[in-house]
């Protein structure tokens, strides 16, 4: 595996410097073969998105291949644009010159993709590489294996793999990548295997882009919309049985509404999935054993309003809402990744905020609120990698906002026009000319500390 993985990036690296990736044309075509063969395949993925993760035709394809499908024709659309050399300016000191910004690809990309959106998550990041004329290696997540299978059938129906392949595996596979030379790296998955990605980048000096998670924090203001809170919070915690990177983590609510949001929040549940969630057919699944255990085991902790309803065999779990949960417990250390809600209170702004800056920084943050100050509050005295007001994962869908974490949430964004951005390198060009020379700037220097302080202001 080693050896072939190594043969694989000298071929992608060969076919890269022959520039053939470089024209406006080829890179438009490649796009535009990605589209078609998504396209080909568009029910194979929404079938391996059920059997990997329960996922509802629906949903599967408006969270992952309608959400790909959009980025991918707004780029084809906008390319022209986002590699057009841009000219600025220069300054009076090098009068005759003049500057610019070229768009140069990187060169050899590895995307790793995760799998609770094993599809979004792997194509979404090639789309941006593809545009900005780079050759990758794909690694799909070996956790969500048939979706995987599908992603690896419309790349090598579509690409020779000196210019895009997919390596398939385990994490034998993913260390045998991880040990070759790259030119940026991008990867989609948890804080410690991110902390490995970034140990092997480092040991050749390769930029990585890392899209963690973490505790994203939703806060409930007294003057919500109870209502459309509850059913925008319920939505956007309960979507893929709460496997989101950017899902509401946990509540905080003001007390003199805790009681009644809680009652709204277990309508919604009831409106969105039934009496029985397990029999909704927009209901997913856990992804595999250990996860569920690992969630199983949370349901120890504080007191369930609702929930908490587990069947092993079907990996299921249900919507669960959990009240009394100490700052202390596991469901408040660690991201939960999962349909458990824990419900804490709060009786004034600033102290929701002390508890949010105690802890990492978040991939997000919601706040619920009709006050367009404490929203103001909220923006200046907190740090997350994204902030919507009343709404949840909203923020993460438009192509016009780049999306990514900070701090132990990530680094590094893409959607949209970052996307390209990326996997580029802005590179800086002067132009010269030879009509002037000013030889006060060559040794034997004849010109007096304070005339170079006066024309030092001119450049």
């Amino acid at each position: 595996m080693e050896q072939n993985i190594k043969q694989l990036v000298t071929k992608q690296r060969e076919f890269h410097r022959t520039g053939a990736t470089y024209p406006l044309k080829f890179r438009v075509e490649q796009l535009q073969k990605l589209e078609k063969g998504i396209n080909d395949y568009e029910e194979e993925i929404l079938e391996a998105l059920q059997v990997d993760l329960g996922k509802a035709p629906i949903e599967a394809y408006s969270s992952e291949v309608g959400f790909v499908m959009g980025e991918l024709r707004q780029m084809i659309r906008k390319l022209p644009r986002h590699m057009k050399v841009e000219k600025v300016k220069t300054p009076i000191g090098y009068f005759g010159a003049k500057s610019y910004i070229y768009n140069d690809p990187l060169g050899l990309v590895l995307i790793m993709g995760p799998w609770n959106y094993p599809f979004q998550l792997i194509i979404g990041p090639l789309i941006g590489a593809m545009a900005a004329g780079n050759c990758c290696i794909l690694k799909p997540s070996e956790y969500a294996p048939h979706v995987s299978a599908v992603i690896q059938k419309i790349i090598t129906a579509n690409f020779s793999e000196e210019y895009i392949a997919v390596i398939e595996g385990g994490i034998p596979v993913s260390s045998a990548l991880l040990a070759e030379r790259y030119d940026h790296i991008f990867f989609t998955g948890g804080a410690e295997v991110g902390r490995i990605v970034m140990q092997a980048a480092a040991r050749n000096l390769t930029p990585v882009t890392l899209e963690l998670g973490g505790k994203s924090p939703c806060i409930v203001d007294s003057s919500s919309n109870l209502e459309q809170a509850a059913r925008r919070v319920c939505w956007g915690k309960f979507l893929n049985s709460g496997q989101t990177c950017v899902a509401p983590d946990y509540l905080l609510v003001h007390s003199s509404i805790k009681d009644a949001f809680v009652k709204q929040l277990i309508q919604m549940v009831q409106e969105f999935y039934g009496s029985n969630p397990f029999e909704s057919l927009d209901y997913g699944r856990i992804i595999n054993d250990t996860h569920f255990q690992r969630l199983e085991g949370y349901l120890q902790e504080g007191r369930i309003l609702l929930g908490g309803d587990c069947k092993r065999e079907a990996k299921y779990i249900s919507p669960t809402i959990i009240d009394q949960v100490s700052l202390d417990s596991v469901l408040m250390q660690e991201e939960i990744f999962g349909p458990i809600l824990p419900v804490l209170e709060y009786n004034d702004l600033d102290e929701a905020i002390e508890l949010i800056n105690s802890k990492a920084k978040p991939l997000a943050l919601y706040f619920f609120s009709a006050d367009a100050k404490k929203q103001e509050h909220i923006l200046r005295e907190t740090s997350s990698g994204s902030v919507c007001i009343n709404d949840t994962l909203s923020q993460i869908t438009t192509q016009y906002l780049p999306f990514g974490g900070v701090g132990e949430s990530g680094m590094g964004q893409y959607h949209g026009k970052a996307s390209f951005d990326i996997f580029v390198h802005k590179k800086s060009v002067l132009k010269a000319n030879y009509m002037i020379d000013v030889k006060a700037k060559y040794p034997p220097y004849k010109i007096s500390l304070n005339q170079i302080k006066r024309l030092m202001k001119f450049i």
